[in-house]
């Protein structure tokens, strides 16, 4: 019983938290939330975002003290500020609707971090986002003009092989250029005719996509001309050609393969802004074309979580093609 007494005494002098080896004594907020955040463009973005607002704000770069200390101010000093900030790219920065709003959003996960880790007692609810003009472009290029930018690439040399796989993926599956990226070796399957990626949202879950022939051919010739094994794990599919940083191939970047569409559209002729997104959206409006609209086969294809999002890519295939015939009638009246 004294044996017992002296123990439970004891543990009443502990300090609190001393037996948890990851509890930080000091928070750091933003630390905590890019340590949350599984996308690593998001992560990418909220620091951007975030050191846009606190130069505004402080002029200095977010630390750990400064970001509690915005944290800690009342309801009316927080809301001042950010509106204040939100003025400021409006007004001055001149920054679309939809930039700000992604702004705002960056600001907002930090105090909802922040609430979470019991350093905050206010809410940003009171600002508001910016309203945006739901209708989107997403009719991309025809396959056409597609076709003359796979021609432009020269097959016969190590880079072309790369660069025909990697377009090939980019139109024929549709794909994200960071799902690309993420492809390891082990990854393709050429006697299945698949590829597995990690898709948008899906975290650590796999999905196996279905490849074209001629896109199972793209890649398997890039792996035999690079001297890759498909039986080697962990190894990029698509690496970066400059020399090696010893012996570690590094992986081919989403920014690689942004101006690896750019400069081949510009060369094909093609005048509207083009990007692998881009790419995608033509995909998709190209399947929808050819599908007749079919909303359950398209996304099989593009793999969106909600059939609502291609509805509104068929919306805008059959707004643009129908205001096109309208047009066409009214100028033959005159």
């Amino acid at each position: 019983m004294v044996k017992h007494t002296y123990s439970l005494e004891k543990s009443y002098t502990l300090t609190i938290g001393d037996s948890f080896k990851t509890l930080e004594k000091e928070v750091d907020v933003i630390n905590q939330l890019l340590k949350d955040t599984r996308c690593e463009g998001t992560r990418r973005c909220y620091q951007r975002d975030l050191r846009d607002f606190f130069i505004f704000t402080t002029g200095k770069e977010p630390s750990r003290d400064t970001v509690l200390e915005f944290l800690h101010l009342t309801q009316g000093q927080a809301v001042s500020l950010v509106l204040n900030f939100k003025s400021y790219l409006m007004n001055e920065r001149r920054f679309s609707e939809n930039t700000v709003n992604r702004k705002l959003a960056a600001i907002r996960s930090m105090v909802a971090m922040g609430r979470k880790l019991g350093v905050c007692a206010f809410t940003l609810t009171d600002v508001k986002s910016e309203i945006v003009q739901k209708y989107r472009d997403t009719s991309g290029i025809e396959a056409s003009e597609y076709a003359k930018v796979l021609a432009l690439v020269d097959r016969n040399t190590l880079k072309g092989k790369r660069d025909y796989a990697i377009l090939r993926l980019l139109w024929d599956n549709a794909l994200r250029r960071n799902e690309i990226c993420a492809l390891d070796v082990d990854d393709f399957n050429p006697q299945a005719k698949t590829i597995t990626i990690y898709g948008k949202g899906t975290g650590t879950q796999k999905t196996v996509i279905e490849l074209t022939q001629k896109t199972t051919d793209a890649i398997a010739d890039w792996i035999k001309a690079s001297k890759k094994s498909v039986e080697q794990k962990y190894e990029p599919l698509f690496g970066s050609l400059s020399p090696r940083k010893g012996e570690i191939e590094d992986r081919l970047i989403g920014e690689s393969i942004r101006h690896l569409v750019v400069k081949l559209c510009k060369q094909a002729g093609i005048s509207k802004h083009m990007s692998p997104h881009r790419v995608r959206h033509s995909s998709i409006t190209t399947a929808l074309d050819h599908s007749n609209g079919n909303y359950r086969k398209v996304q099989n294809l593009s793999r969106h979580a909600s059939i609502d999002t291609i509805q509104k890519y068929d919306d805008n295939r059959r707004r643009q093609k129908e205001q096109r015939e309208i047009s066409d009638v009214l100028a033959d009246l005159v």
